[in-house]
């Protein structure tokens, strides 16, 4: 097997011996430098996998190593090694990208997970940064892991024609998805056909899909087309696939199966070579597990899943998105509109977008309509955030928001942090009673409690400020 390299950056002589007497028994291969001016110099013959970084050298800080590290095309991770005390450099080095940190004294076992750690998010990160981006006819827009991860399913599974069962919240883009596998695949320039099965009435779904005989019903006074004849050649997509009746579903099978169908009204069957897509903002088996969608069916279209990850899940899609939307509408309403104010943007980042994409789209169309200037700033944001800063708004859903019902009361297990007597808790109680339980077990470091809660220390400390909880005055511009 192939050895792996690191490189630690590190002054003391017996700790560095320790360090390497850790490491020894692994599939590692330790490179060591004793100051910075080495350490520039190794790093332009050697591309270790991994960096462990002593913060204090004698020639130079260890975050003028990590500015330089960060210049390189590919950087690798880097984790700080540091003493109690130097906190402040620490969320210093976390913004500037730094993996993790390690706080002396450690022993063997905290070392070899945090390697470890690193190595395989070094490895993921590598694997996804491969990935192509989107094409400018997908019409999605974001660089973040999850969407990378979905565009390379939507290039593999494009070049086939079995069915992709697409499933993501509402707003997330499933529309958008299926016509990207369409303009992908060898279909391009012929007929996509999509069908919203939970807009229109049950009672005329058979003969949108399948198309109808003169006099086959009331107002049936001429023949017509539905869209598996409309779509013959191309893709049919089939939104919210789970609202369909089951009396249609079982129909809907044999025409999957046998690619041939009948008119309503007709007795003769009609062929056609068709791709189908289908998409829900359910979860499918559950409506299985209901008896509410056939399970025969589902397996039928569950080939290839896809799933679409929401907005709060994305990043720094948020704000790619946002200013995306923020040039469309100014140029279609004719503002001049041109850039957000960062409270803004840390507004966006940190709410929860229940309508996700959608919703981002209709807020900043809002505000483009309803205000004049240059910049968006607070006082320009619909009421929802208004007063996001005292309370839970910015992590819930609206309180007529179908997606969430306040009065639910849980009669299974009940005993966990979030519930109260029975009844549902809000996510923010449930997530700052727990941060501040972690920071309270890490004796007040915050950016040690970050790494036991697996996040940025960054969001940590915008959490506080959200729930006016003190920040020490040298972080309080964190982001």
């Amino acid at each position: 097997m192939k050895k792996i390299d690191i490189l630690l950056i590190e002054d003391s002589f017996s700790l560095t011996q320790t360090y390497i007497e850790y490491l020894k028994a692994t599939n590692y291969t330790v490179y060591h430098c004793s100051s910075g001016d080495e350490a520039l110099s190794v790093l332009k013959t050697v591309k270790p996998a991994l960096i462990l970084l002593d913060l204090k050298l004698p020639d130079m800080s260890g975050i003028e190593i990590l500015d330089h590290i960060n210049n390189h095309i590919d950087p690798p991770n880097v984790v700080i090694i540091t003493a109690h005390g130097s906190i402040e450099n620490v969320v210093e080095t976390m913004q500037k990208g730094a993996f993790d940190f390690i706080e002396k004294p450690f022993n063997a076992s905290r070392l070899l997970t945090t390697v470890h750690n690193a190595l395989h998010n070094q490895k993921l990160k590598t694997i996804v940064d491969n990935l192509e981006p989107p094409e400018a006819s997908d019409k999605f827009i974001g660089s973040s892991y999850n969407m990378k991860a979905v565009y390379q399913m939507i290039k593999s599974a494009s070049a086939s024609d079995a069915a992709v069962f697409i499933t993501g919240e509402s707003g997330t883009g499933k529309e958008i998805c299926a016509e990207a596998l369409h303009n992908r695949s060898t279909r391009k320039g012929k007929p996509f056909i999509a069908i919203n099965c939970g807009a229109i009435p049950h009672d005329l779904m058979e003969s949108e899909i399948f198309g109808h005989k003169k006099g086959a019903f009331t107002g049936a006074v001429i023949s017509r087309d539905g869209a598996a004849a409309s779509a013959d050649g191309g893709t049919l997509f089939l939104d919210e696939i789970c609202e369909m009746d089951l009396d249609l579903q079982t129909k809907l099978l044999r025409f999957i199966q046998t690619k041939t169908f009948r008119k309503v009204g007709d007795d003769k069957d009609i062929s056609v070579d068709i791709r189908f897509l289908c998409a829900t903002n359910q979860h499918p088996l559950n409506r299985v597990r209901e008896g509410a969608f056939r399970e025969d069916l589902y397996y039928r279209l569950h080939v290839i899943p896809i799933h679409l990850p929401p907005l709060r899940d994305r990043g720094s899609d948020i704000e790619e998105l946002a200013e995306f939307f923020l040039r469309r509408f100014s140029q279609t309403e004719r503002k001049d509109f041109s850039a957000f104010d960062d409270d803004v943007l840390s507004l966006f980042a940190s709410y929860s977008w229940p309508g996700n994409v959608r919703e981002l789209q209709n807020v900043i169309h809002q505000m483009v309509v309803l205000h004049k200037g240059s910049i968006i700033s607070t006082d320009m944001l619909p009421e929802l955030f208004q007063n996001i800063s005292n309370g839970p708004s910015r992590y819930l859903a609206p309180k007529n928001s179908p997606s969430l019902n306040r009065e639910i009361i849980v009669h299974e297990e009940t005993t966990g942090p979030e519930f109260h007597n029975g009844h549902m808790r809000p996510l923010w109680l449930v997530e700052k009673e727990a941060i501040e339980r972690t920071i309270a077990k890490c004796d007040g470091n915050v950016v040690k409690a970050a790494v036991y809660l697996e996040v940025s220390p960054s969001t940590v400390y915008r959490k506080m400020r959200n729930w006016g909880i003190e920040v020490p005055q040298s972080i309080r511009g964190l982001k």
